[in-house]
């Protein structure tokens, strides 16, 4: 299931959670290399692929995923990285780590899962407009192979938190 916000007890919306404000990633792509794995003995494997086909403006932004609240990585341009959760419920979020146009953007996309110890999840990050459009990123489930399709072309990407 997604959604933008997850509901609390009492009904009431609060934000997902998307990790540290502020939080700076360092990025390095790599178009050689287009690894796939198998998810480690009793947890799950989650594939994070940022989409920039449909953004028009430059540069294009770096988009933080966090699991959980808890930030796991960032990719930048067309490109993708995985990593291990363990079974049960999260919440993935998928945000911007700078401003690229105008505060009425829509920055930042999320969405739930349930993840099932030796399932492999796929989300596409996708960001649209830029150049004059309404800039915005969304998150959803991606099918695997098209994900494999993608993949194939996209660069993969490794990164590390700036302290």
């Amino acid at each position: 299931m997604l959604g933008l916000c997850r509901r609390q007890a009492l009904g009431t919306a609060v934000p997902p959670a998307c990790g540290a404000a502020g939080a700076k990633f360092e990025v390095k792509t790599d178009g050689e290399r287009h690894p796939v794995t198998e998810p480690e003995i009793g947890k799950a494997l989650v594939y994070f692929l940022e989409d920039d086909s449909e953004f028009g403006s430059v540069p294009k932004p770096t988009t933080m995923a966090s699991v959980d609240g808890t930030l796991v990585g960032a990719t930048h341009g067309n490109s993708y990285f995985y990593f291990s959760v363990d079974p049960g419920e999260h919440h993935l979020c998928a945000r911007w780590q700078t401003r690229v146009l105008l505060n009425l953007d829509i920055q930042t996309a999320a969405a739930h899962f349930v993840a099932a110890a030796g399932g492999v999840y796929y989300f596409q990050a996708k960001n649209r407009g830029g150049l004059y459009r309404l800039a915005r990123v969304s998150l959803n489930p991606l099918d695997s192979d098209e994900f494999l399709l993608l993949a194939s072309t996209y660069s993969f990407s490794t990164s590390r938190e700036k302290k």
